[in-house]
Parts: C-alpha cells; sequence; structure tokens
C-alpha cells in the first residue's frame, strides 16, 4: 500500500525533471499507476502535498545532513569537507541537485517555497558559520566564510557532474585547503 512518502518522493521526481507545474494530482497519479483516490487518502489537495514535500526537502537536504556531521566525531574541518564531498557522491548528489534547483526555481515564483529556501538556507549557513567559528574564527570573518563556503558548495553540486572522476579527490584537496586549513592557520591582522 502507498503511503505519503511514496507520493512524496513522486513529487519530487516530477518536480525534479519537469517543473513544479507539472507536480499535480492526475500526473503522480498515472506515473504511479493508482487512482486519484489514493492520493486523497493522504493529502487534503495538492497544496498539502506540496508543503509536505518542502518540508521532507528541509529535513533530508539540511535537518538530517547536519544531524548526521554533528553527531560523528568529526572535528568542524572534518565536517566542513564532508560537506565539500557531498556534491561528488554519485546519482544521489546528482538527484538531489536537479531537486535543489527545481525547488529554487519554484521558490522565485511562489511566496511559500521561498520562504522555506530562505529558512534552509539561513539554517545551513548558521551551521557553517558555527563551524567556522570552532575552528577559531571571529563570528564575522565565520560568516563571510560561511556565504562563500555555501556559494561554492551550491555552485559544485551543479558543476559537480561535469569534472572527471579522477579530477575529484585533487579538487576536494584544494577546496579543503582554500577553507578549511586557511580558516585553522595563523590569523594575520588586518
Amino acid at each position: 500500500m502507498l503511503g505519503p512518502g511514496d507520493w512524496i518522493d513522486a513529487a519530487l521526481t516530477v518536480l525534479a525533471t519537469e517543473t513544479i507545474d507539472a507536480v499535480r494530482v492526475d500526473v503522480l497519479a498515472k506515473r504511479m499507476n493508482v487512482t486519484r483516490g489514493s492520493f486523497y487518502w493522504h493529502f487534503e489537495d495538492r497544496d498539502d502535498l506540496l508543503g509536505r514535500l518542502l518540508e521532507h526537502w528541509r529535513k533530508t537536504t539540511t535537518e538530517r545532513v547536519i544531524e548526521r556531521f554533528t553527531l560523528g566525531s568529526n572535528s568542524p574541518g572534518e565536517m566542513l569537507k564532508g560537506l565539500l564531498a557531498l556534491p561528488y557522491h554519485g546519482r544521489t548528489a546528482a538527484h538531489a541537485s536537479s531537486v535543489e534547483m527545481a525547488i529554487r526555481e519554484w521558490a522565485r515564483r511562489h511566496e511559500a517555497a521561498r520562504l522555506v529556501v530562505a529558512e534552509v538556507d539561513n539554517q545551513r549557513l548558521g551551521y557553517i558559520a558555527q563551524c567556522f567559528t570552532a575552528l577559531g574564527c571571529s563570528l564575522s570573518e565565520a560568516r563571510h566564510r560561511a556565504d562563500i563556503f555555501y556559494a561554492t558548495l551550491i555552485g559544485q553540486s551543479i558543476l559537480g557532474t561535469q569534472i572527471l572522476e579522477s579530477q575529484i579527490e585533487e579538487r576536494l584537496r584544494m577546496l579543503g585547503q582554500l577553507f578549511v586549513d586557511s580558516a585553522t592557520g595563523p590569523k594575520h591582522p588586518a
């Protein structure tokens, strides 16, 4: 029997390959080879689905990622390097990137999505800034580094599939030096 998660997964697939306008009950039911009645067993309407889709995205791409890195025994530097490696995790990363871009496009046109994207960005930036603060950066420097780090991370998730497998290790080493090693190195007066 299908549950709400099945509908959300189907909606994410449609969103990632088409647009938010294509995420409709009839389209999803047809793709899943079920009746529309099954949808209404789990959701009030399309808006309910879209709201839960945004919550699912927030939880899986932000809250669970932060939790996974926080609960590990990694240092802040290792956590940041781990985040930099996320765009290179094969098909999972490619799908996550497609969903990320589709949700950001959706947010350009719809207020509810825009609000969730802004909250997610703030949560991600806050976590990254905390890591830089733990490395010894001032609050101001940590915020600036977090902004640049996050922009690079989003860019890498979009461009990551265009790098040869043999170049990934070198890219990650260089990004680690640029962001993490330089944050933990000797501080120079301004």
